[in-house]
């Protein structure tokens, strides 16, 4: 009985797995350039680099090779990860400061997908370049996600220790267990104490702002206001887990924004933001159905926004297990028309850019009607590679997308302990 009910299983599964497979474009190599040579439009003010998977090394090295090119190309200084914003200013620190080391700075986003030599070498790099170069050419790194408390209530804190010590024991007590570790046991009524008293703290924060700045800085107020944001909205991620997607998604287009803001105050009006396929896309494709960062990016900016997609053909990765915290390598294949129009391309990795490729009437057609396009987070069974549905999301390229950078075969990430 146990053997039918898999050979049945089996059965529903293999026309849910067959992808779109389309033919090698004739001219293709007409339309493809070299990551190195991406040039944005002059209007474009955020730029969105996606990735497939997380958990492949093409994808994260693209995060250095896309960025390089666009401090060279457009005069690009800030990067923003899909990552915790208060781990992510302790990247900052090291990459203008020295302070503490890359592998140090990287695992303060306490995100495994994050830890690995790819990401280590990205941050090193970002240290390096800062040292070579005057203060106005320097880079900024920035993480835009809300998902961690820790160094968020640390930065808080820390701030309060200059403005009003007593306030800072208080504080501290108040929010004693706002913490990494023990976020996940938190109960309704701890998580509601601990809104309340960000309500407290941002208000605290708000009616003392001159007095605040006169003990610091306008600069240094402004990240403290945003630490608290940022931990009021991991608070309400959790008492609101029913909106979880959607929620997470309007937050990171609102931390977005306000990095946006404070950059340009500094004179910086070009931004990298780099994060999955399912959160850069404009289309909010996901059958999940919420609506993507990339969709509030594209209705607040329009073509200020240019989104950046990515794609292979076959990718082997590294992912969790199912829900548990255990990690495996899998291997799976993708065709949909768009790749494989681009199948006989040489070179291991490429752009296309969808307004050039929109001159052959045949990629124009492929561009404009859906394709199954490969899109994979931190969490992955076996089973799911018998099934495109599992791996894929169906979206209209050019409308999801300005432009894209196929993989042809890529490799997995190796996460450190």
């Amino acid at each position: 009985m146990k053997l039918c009910k898999y050979i049945l299983f089996f059965f529903v599964l293999i026309p849910l797995s067959a992808c779109s497979n389309g033919e090698p474009l004739e001219n293709a190599s007409q339309y493809v350039e070299s990551v190195n040579d991406i040039n944005i439009p002059n209007d474009v003010q955020i730029i969105g680099l996606g990735e497939a998977t997380h958990g492949n090394i093409e994808f994260q090295e693209m995060k250095r090779d896309v960025f390089e090119t666009l401090i060279q190309n457009n005069n690009v200084r800030v990067f923003v990860l899909e990552a915790d914003f208060g781990g992510g200013q302790q990247i900052n620190q090291f990459i203008l400061h020295s302070i503490g080391t890359a592998q140090e700075a990287v695992y303060a986003l306490d995100y495994d997908i994050y830890k690995t030599n790819q990401m280590i070498d990205l941050v090193q790099w970002m240290h390096d370049y800062n040292a070579s170069v005057s203060n106005d050419e320097k880079i900024y790194f920035y993480g835009n996600d809300m998902q961690r408390y820790d160094y968020s209530k640390k930065g808080l804190l820390d701030y309060y220790e200059v403005v009003d010590s007593d306030l800072a024991k208080e504080y501290s007590s108040l929010l004693e267990d706002a913490t990494n570790d023990r976020m996940l046991e938190l109960t309704a009524q701890e998580l509601t104490e601990i809104n309340n008293h960000m309500d407290q703290i941002i208000a605290d924060l708000q009616e003392k702002q001159s007095e605040y700045v006169q003990l610091s800085s306008d600069e240094e107020y402004a990240f403290t206001l945003q630490y608290a944001q940022v931990i009021k909205q991991r608070t309400a991620l959790f008492l609101n887990e029913d909106q979880y997607a959607d929620l997470r998604d309007q937050y990171l287009a609102e931390n977005l924004e306000w990095i946006v803001k404070f950059e340009q105050a500094r004179g910086h009006d070009k931004v990298l933001v780099s994060g999955h396929n399912g959160h850069i896309e404009k289309t909010s494709a996901s059958p999940a159905g919420y609506e993507s960062m990339g969709s509030y990016l594209d209705e607040k900016y329009g073509s200020q926004y240019y989104a950046i997609g990515t794609d292979f053909i076959t990718s082997e990765f590294q992912s969790k297990k199912g829900n548990s915290k255990e990690r495996d390598v899998y291997k799976i294949t993708n065709h949909n028309e768009l790749v494989d129009a681009f199948s006989d391309i040489n070179q291991n990795m490429f752009y296309v850019d969808f307004e050039e490729a929109s001159q052959s009437e045949a990629l124009q057609s492929i561009l404009s009607n859906e394709q199954q396009m490969a899109n994979i987070g931190d969490q992955f069974s076996f089973w799911y590679k018998f099934a495109s549905r599992f791996y894929t999301i169906k979206m209209t390229p050019i409308e999801a997308y300005d432009g894209i950078i196929i993989v042809k075969e890529a490799v997995p990430t190796e996460v450190k302990e």
